[in-house]
């Protein structure tokens, strides 16, 4: 059983991850750190780990402990991840990753040194509902895909939320934009090659809470918005010659929405829908991730891919400060 470690008692972690690591049938919940030892010891009590530790370099030390979540704030992802590595631990960390594409590179050099796993930790890629997704676009469904369109957006003015705090790595982009980038890149196994931006901040907290977004993938376009101050919707639509295909709840399946995949043709006569009952893409992740860092053949999504990524967030961020397109 791989035996999970997790730094910090971060609301994701008590909602999503540890229950996921509780229920997996190839992990346990072995350890929690907190700078809080109480806290730290109130979670492990409450999900049943038998280790608490008051400082995160602690659990890090620990041998009941094969792999670390990692859901601090956004700007102390690159920093603990590194030191994850360098004690040897396997390492699933949220995303985003980093806040700079340059800033992964050098984790890919020291995963390779310690030969341990290194995932930034994008559940939706291990949904069966992104993976009918890819494989209809692939097996021409709807024909030459001609342009995707995607929203992500919720509603947050909470000054003590990281998502509104700057210093943090906080605001939409970083937060959620990532999504629509991650998910049009992996269903169509494409790369955008310059992109068109329109950024707001608050004027408060100096976070992006809202964009618009224009990327051309050469043989189609991605457009979508996003935003931390707008009614909750998520959506993402795949428009071919022949057909589209939407997705109804693409980030949070079974939260927002249920898990479903509609398959229109090409005059609106008839659809076809995929549903996916019961599926827990948080636990599909760690399974996944537990079984590759013990030398299994899951697919995940790697350092390499993680770069790929974050250059697009990047080349969206200086795309809001100009005019016209930016390349990737």
């Amino acid at each position: 059983m791989f035996r999970w470690g997790v730094l910090s008692t971060a609301k994701i972690g008590r909602e999503h991850l540890l229950p996921a690591m509780v229920e997996a049938e190839n992990g346990v919940l072995s350890a929690i750190a907190s700078r809080d030892l109480s806290k730290a010891r109130a979670l492990a009590d409450r999900f049943g780990a038998p280790h608490a530790f008051g400082s995160y370099s602690e659990l890090l030390a620990s041998r009941d402990v094969d792999g670390v979540y990692i859901p601090l704030p956004t700007a102390q992802h690159v920093e603990w991840t590194a030191k994850a590595i360098e004690a040897g631990k396997h390492v699933l960390v949220e995303k985003p990753l980093a806040l700079d594409a340059k800033d992964i590179p050098p984790l890919i050099k020291l995963r390779d040194a310690k030969n341990v796993l290194v995932c930034e930790a994008f559940m939706v890629v291990y949904h069966p509902q992104w993976i009918k997704v890819r494989e209809l676009i692939a097996n021409g469904a709807i024909g030459r895909l001609r342009h995707v369109q995607g929203a992500f957006s919720y509603y947050n003015v909470d000054p003590k939320n990281m998502r509104n705090q700057l210093d943090l790595g906080g605001g939409a982009l970083p937060d959620i934009g990532v999504y629509p980038t991650v998910s049009t890149r992996f269903s169509t196994g494409k790369e955008p090659l310059r992109v068109q931006a329109t950024i707001e901040r608050d004027k408060t907290f100096g976070t992006d809470i809202y964009s618009s977004i224009r990327a051309d993938f050469g043989d189609f376009e991605l457009s979508f918005y996003l935003s931390t101050q707008m009614a909750a919707r998520q959506v993402m639509v795949f428009h071919g010659e022949k057909g589209f295909i939407e997705v109804l709840s693409p980030f949070n399946a079974g939260i927002y929405d249920h898990h479903r995949v509609e398959l229109h043709n090409q005059n609106h006569s008839e659809a076809q829908v995929f549903r996916f009952p019961g599926m827990q893409q948080y636990r599909l992740e760690v399974e996944a991730f537990a079984r590759a860092a013990q030398g299994g053949t899951d697919r995940v999504f790697t350092l390499e891919e993680s770069v790929l990524n974050q250059k697009v967030i990047d080349a969206i961020f200086r795309a809001g400060e100009k005019e016209g397109w930016e390349a990737v």
